[in-house]
């Protein structure tokens, strides 16, 4: 990766997995000193919290595990897919809808489940959304986004070194 890796990380609402991969990744980059090599940023397929923070139960759940959420909602549009490089989805229902965005085919092809990088949950589908769920469902999602952010950056240095 010469120029920075753009990643744009996407759920319903905007105000909780997807703010939340945006901030596990952030970490994730830091930690390995990557930080300039990398542009992350997350948005919703549903526009009614735009400009909200993420949900406080996610927010605080992020924050036991040293994370601090401070995103500010906004929806995808037709123009994040030229700019960013990968577009990862939460659910078949942001897929689809991501895919309804889309200006082409070609510009199609960067939409990934976040699924596909899970390495420690291996057969999920879907990272579950935990908006009606309580305490354990936003541990549970941490959990899977952990995993997957994880199993994304080495897929990212596999292909680098490709």
């Amino acid at each position: 990766m010469t120029d920075k890796y753009k990643i744009l990380f996407v759920c319903l609402g905007n105000i909780c997995r997807s703010p939340a991969a945006e901030g596990i990744m952030r970490a994730l980059v830091e930690r390995e000193g990557l930080t300039e090599r990398f542009e992350i940023d997350s948005a919703g397929t549903y526009a009614g919290h735009r400009g909200e923070l993420p949900d406080i139960r996610m927010r605080d759940a992020a924050a036991r595990r040293g994370l601090t959420l401070t995103h500010r909602s906004r929806p995808l549009c037709e123009a994040d897919f030229e700019r960013f490089d990968r577009i990862v989805v939460m659910d078949d229902m942001n897929y689809e809808n991501a895919h309804r965005m889309a200006p082409s085919r070609a510009l199609s092809d960067k939409i990934h489940r976040m699924t596909e990088f899970c390495r420690r949950h291996p057969g999920r589908t879907h990272i579950p959304d935990p908006y009606y769920e309580g305490h354990e469902g936003f541990e549970r999602v941490l959990d899977l986004l952990e995993d997957g952010c994880g199993g994304l950056l080495d897929a990212l240095k596999k292909e680098e070194k490709a």
